[in-house]
């Protein structure tokens, strides 16, 4: 019996006007907490974003910046951050490396950008950032502990930047692709399998119990913690590699069909 749901948001949960069936969502949703049934968002957004999608609901379940912050509604209920020392580090090297690399520096409180970004940068920010301030220079962020940073790059050099960012930082951070460009730069160990590993065992829910879908590598540990674990139509191979099941696209309600299937 399914006890859990976690799905990720783009590309799984949202469909490409970055929304959601919201009258089918509402009818599953309340036959899922008649059921007892947990839902989990996992994304590698900012918490303050995907509240949003969800306003008007109760009792579910927050895991963002993939994995580093979990809330639920009685606020803040874990989080993982970078060092002081080895911010200072990263950003150095992203505003100084070859690459020419924008990026957005995601806190606790807010997230941080250069008021210098481009325009373009500012526009892909801002639809996974709900709390951005732009900053002058780097020198005066705020002492606001820093979870993850986002990069944006073209799609074609996404593996080759990440994987420079691998080794430049071995054993520091990892830097993992999420999809259409975006690389996000973690702390080593900390995803959103890790954190949702965590809420299953706080609420007594095995693993095989757990539902989980996603179309992105920053998906894969949530992926193979169940038998229940559904790639999208659309997704990365790796994804569909690690998942044990296949969901229509995320432009046909892939995942509420299936959800709905399985409460049945």
């Amino acid at each position: 019996m399914i006890k859990a749901v976690a799905v990720d948001m783009d590309g799984t949960f949202l469909n490409k006007q970055n929304d959601y069936d919201r009258p089918r969502f509402e009818q599953l949703f309340n036959r899922m907490q008649e059921k007892g049934v947990r839902f989990i968002v996992a994304s590698g957004n900012q918490y303050y974003q995907l509240r949003s999608f969800f306003s008007s609901y109760q009792g579910i379940t927050y895991v963002s910046e993939n994995g580093a912050l979990v809330f639920n509604d009685q606020g803040l209920q874990q989080e993982r951050h970078f060092t002081k020392e080895l911010t200072e580090k990263i950003i150095t090297f992203l505003v100084e490396g070859d690459h020419d690399l924008e990026f957005v520096t995601c806190g606790i409180k807010s997230s941080y950008m250069l008021e210098s970004a481009s325009e373009a940068f500012k526009k892909f920010a801002r639809i996974y950032s709900f709390r951005l301030d732009e900053l002058a220079d780097y020198a005066d962020l705020p002492e606001d502990p820093i979870v993850k940073f986002a990069l944006d790059v073209e799609v074609e050099k996404t593996y080759e930047i990440a994987e420079h960012l691998n080794v430049a930082f071995a054993g520091e951070i990892t830097a993992v692709t999420s999809g259409h460009g975006s690389i996000d730069i973690i702390i080593p160990g900390v995803t959103k399998g890790r954190a949702i590993k965590s809420l299953l065992e706080e609420w007594g829910i095995e693993p095989n119990e757990l539902a989980a879908f996603g179309d992105a590598n920053n998906d894969l540990e949530m992926l193979a913690l169940t038998e229940h674990s559904y790639a999208m139509k659309e997704c990365s191979p790796d994804v569909l590699a690690t998942a044990k099941k296949q969901a229509p696209s995320n432009n046909e309600s892939g995942v509420l069909q299936v959800v709905e299937t399985l409460l049945a």
